[in-house]
């Protein structure tokens, strides 16, 4: 057991890094994660979730723990197929994809079944990612834990085109265009409804049996919205980090990190951004201060100001449990918070002891932190391009964004940004404290999604052309100019709520804006038929983690994972005794 622990721990560590580098950058960076994406599956190991574009490729240093890691979880849930329709929903001339199917991928956990006339069936959505990166919560994580209270079936359900569910030949505009929130809801709507399990002789099948449907950020909205559009089927729901509030902008993001950061950090980097801002605006300056970042040869201040940005998306990647907890926010900040030292290549700066300041040029000194910051993204970033850095960082080559082949996995999330969901990540309001640039602005980070302009200068933007970037106009579907988050919200937005939902939030999770324990949002009593719980300190979906067992959890899990089990246990008792009396 100890062996398969170290390997499950490794794949939560790895599965960590992927989303703070990949599916939750690109929320946060737009066209800039494009980049980093690239040079995380073009680096060593190519595609290997390990190699993290936060420079943290050391926690799996060894092809062969990769596989006998897979192998593991393979051996021990193994994947089985159910067949869906591509469109749900045809139209009348439906001549573009007549009767065609594809196969959704998942997996069960049945070490817990004790077969009943109640027993639920407890499903994990598999969200924006590949199902096999949910497999630690089938096995520690919160499926375990709600199967072992309540003798059910575990299972993770994958995402429609995402993982092996991919039903398509490409990823070009017109072949996403079945990839949306009704279509993906009909989907488990579908597999609740019809799906027979290998294995088990019983009909589990919804509405015959409870089923309780669990899911963490895009996947605890989509929780929540089951629970709305399918209450026959969906017998309870728990919507943990549930972002059931789209929006064209999400500036929020940022000040949750700003505000819950450790103050010295917070100010520092707040202090930072500010001075790169205004050294930017100097044209005498602008150029060195880029250099110091490894940048210089970047044309566009937006494209510099986005890759700066990065490293903030660590702050997600904290987890309570530290052996599968990221690190990085933690690293960068003991960076930026240092003392001054010199970096490898810079000893031709000078250093102040008494004002604190770094003179890097005749022209450009900089604060401590300022430089900190620059020999942060030169080790972690900068250093994994091999061209120029305009080719590795730049965002304005239209080319770069219009491959549509299976291997664009990027294409994927950024589509349903794009469409319906949103959640650009933009500077504040202009007298509002901030950690990242003025740069950002909604114009540059949508810009992917639409046809994008071009400046004429860098002081002065000015439309000269316009472009389409990475999801030209198809014969059937078109991106509009903006998403339709109104399709979202539409659903109970912060408001969404019903008997047997359950929201569960945390305290500091970047995501709790959107989500209905926002600052925005009406607050809530917590009932066992409503549950509305918010975990103190806890950042993205905290309760989907979890040991075997509960007791080694730190206080705060603990106690939620048992609030947890008392109100889904709580449910099936009703359950119970409405079949009763039927």
């Amino acid at each position: 057991m100890a062996k398969v622990r170290a390997l499950l721990v490794l794949l939560v560590v790895s599965i960590d890094l992927t989303l703070c580098g990949g599916i939750d950058q690109v929320r946060l960076l737009g066209p800039q994660a494009v980049n980093l994406w690239r040079l995380e599956t073009a680096g060593p190991g190519g595609d290997n979730p390990a190699n993290s574009i936060d420079g943290s490729n050391s926690n799996l240093d060894a092809d062969a723990d990769e596989s006998l890691l897979g192998a593991q979880l393979e051996g021990t849930f193994p994947e089985h197929w159910f067949t869906q329709p591509l469109d749900h929903f045809p139209s009348a001339d439906a001549s573009d994809a007549p009767g065609h199917t594809f196969e959704q991928r998942y997996w069960l956990n049945t070490r817990n079944y004790r077969p009943a006339p109640g027993a639920p069936v407890i499903v994990l959505d598999g969200g924006e990612t590949s199902g096999e990166d949910r497999l630690p919560f089938l096995d520690t994580g919160i499926v375990e834990i709600l199967t072992k209270a309540t003798g059910g079936v575990g299972v993770v359900l994958e995402h429609r085109y995402y993982g092996r569910s991919v039903p398509v030949q490409n990823f070009t505009t017109d072949s996403l265009r079945w990839l949306n929130n009704a279509q993906s809801a009909a989907d488990s709507a579908n597999f609740m409804a019809n799906v027979k399990f290998p294995g088990i002789e019983e009909d589990l099948t919804a509405p015959g049996h409870p089923w309780i449907y669990y899911g963490g950020s895009y996947a605890g909205a989509r929780a929540a919205h089951m629970r709305v559009l399918y209450p026959d089927l969906v017998f309870g729901a728990i919507a943990s980090s549930g972002v059931t509030h789209a929006d064209i902008e999400n500036w929020e993001y940022m000040e949750i990190i700003r505000r819950a950061a450790d103050p010295e950090c917070s100010r520092n980097l707040q202090q930072s951004i500010e001075l790169i801002d205004t050294l930017l605006d100097i044209p005498l300056t602008r150029t060195p201060i880029k250099a110091l970042f490894g940048l210089a040869g970047l044309e566009h201040d937006e494209d510099f100001v986005s890759l700066l940005e990065a490293p903030l998306g660590a702050w997600q990647g904290k987890v309570w449990d530290p052996e599968v907890g990221s690190p990085l926010w933690d690293q960068f900040c003991e960076v930026i918070n240092r003392p001054f030292k010199y970096g490898n290549d810079d000893q031709a700066v000078t250093y102040d002891a008494d004002i604190g300041v770094v003179s890097v040029t005749k022209d450009l000194s900089v604060t401590v932190p300022v430089y900190n910051y620059a020999q942060w993204i030169k080790q972690n970033y900068v250093s994994q391009c091999t061209e120029s850095v305009e080719e590795c960082f730049g965002t304005y080559n239209d080319t770069q964004f219009q491959a549509t082949d299976l291997d664009e996995t990027w294409r994927l999330w950024v589509f349903q940004v794009c469409t319906e969901w949103g959640y650009f990540s933009t500077a504040p309001p202009p007298t509002h404290p901030r950690i990242v640039s003025r740069r950002l602005t909604l114009d540059y980070e949508s810009k992917i999604c639409k046809q994008a302009r071009s400046c004429s200068t860098q002081l002065n933007c000015v439309i000269t052309n316009h472009r389409i970037q990475a999801y030209p106009p198809g014969e059937h579907f078109v991106v509009p100019p903006l998403p339709n988050v109104t399709a979202v919200n539409v659903l109970g937005d912060y408001d969404i709520e019903a008997d047997r939902l359950a929201i569960i939030d945390g305290e500091v999770d970047p995501w709790r804006p959107v989500t209905p324990h926002s600052e925005y949002a009406r607050n809530r009593e917590d009932t066992i038929l409503r549950p509305f719980k918010l975990i103190p300190n806890g950042v993205h979906h905290y309760d989907e983690y979890g040991r075997r067992n509960i007791s080694e959890e730190p206080p705060e899990i603990q106690q939620i994972h048992e609030e947890m089990i008392g109100f889904v246990v709580a449910w099936l008792e009703d359950w119970e005794v409405a079949r009763v009396s039927a």
